[in-house]
């Protein structure tokens, strides 16, 4: 009796021996591979993150790529239209050149409606209150004058130096010819614009007087059209010389 019961019971001992034995090999066998399976599983959300962040740069890039591209189209576009504008410029300036190139060419054919001259003070390129009433009084016989020019040139005197007084005898000049075209409408090419600086003084630049009198601009009005009247023209009043100013004889 003794026997059998020992019998058993060191073959129940046995059997759980045997049981726990195999859990815990299986327990060490299938570890590894669970956790192998749970690093591939966080490895692949890793890499499935890294594609979309690469996805969504990859597409802002090409979404940047087509803005700036319509952005590039449209500025070609409007600069394509300033061309176009600029020569159509050119060009109307080029026939403007042309036109006036030519009647300058045949000026022997023109002749003096009416004259005026305006004067300014030393290095000044302002017009004064009577230099505006002489150039009014000369633009009141534009409306009556067909195939006109005016031709404007501006003197200095000869204090200073060669270069600076043909600049500022040209600004002068084209004091006149701004407020003749603002207020009056000439346009441009009806315009032949000399610069003279000193070389052509109508008084002796010895004196302060004299000084006075070639710090001037000659406007005169000219047609080639007979159908004007054919009288010796009556200049238009000049404008009072001014006072010579007090500033350093450096320039005029």
């Amino acid at each position: 009796m003794n026997r059998v019961f020992l019998a058993g019971l060191l073959a129940s001992s046995l059997a759980l021996s045997l049981g726990c034995a195999t859990k815990n090999y299986a327990r060490n066998e299938v570890t590894p591979v669970v956790n192998k399976v749970n690093e591939l599983d966080d490895l692949t959300a890793k890499n499935s993150r890294d594609i979309k962040e690469v996805d969504a740069r990859a597409l802002q890039g090409i979404q940047s790529v087509q803005t700036k591209t319509v952005e590039v189209d449209k500025k070609a576009v409007a600069a394509a239209q300033q061309a176009d504008q600029a020569q159509q410029l050119a060009n109307q300036a080029t026939n403007r050149v042309t036109s006036l190139a030519n009647t300058v060419a045949n000026l022997d054919n023109y002749r003096t409606v009416v004259d005026t001259s305006v004067h300014f003070a030393f290095n000044r390129d302002n017009l004064t209150p009577k230099a505006l009433k002489a150039l009014d009084e000369l633009a009141t016989e534009i409306p009556n004058t067909k195939n006109y020019i005016i031709a404007v040139e501006g003197g200095a005197d000869a204090v200073g130096a060669p270069d600076y007084n043909y600049n500022l005898s040209e600004r002068r000049a084209d004091s006149v010819i701004q407020y003749l075209a603002s207020k009056y409408n000439v346009p441009a090419h009806k315009i032949f614009l000399i610069g003279l600086g000193k070389d052509k003084p109508v008084a002796d630049n010895k004196t302060a007087s004299g000084r006075a009198k070639n710090r001037r601009v000659d406007i005169r009005l000219m047609t080639n059209s007979s159908d004007n009247q054919q009288a010796t023209p009556q200049p238009a009043p000049s404008a009072a010389l001014q006072p010579q100013a007090s500033a350093p004889q450096q320039q005029q």
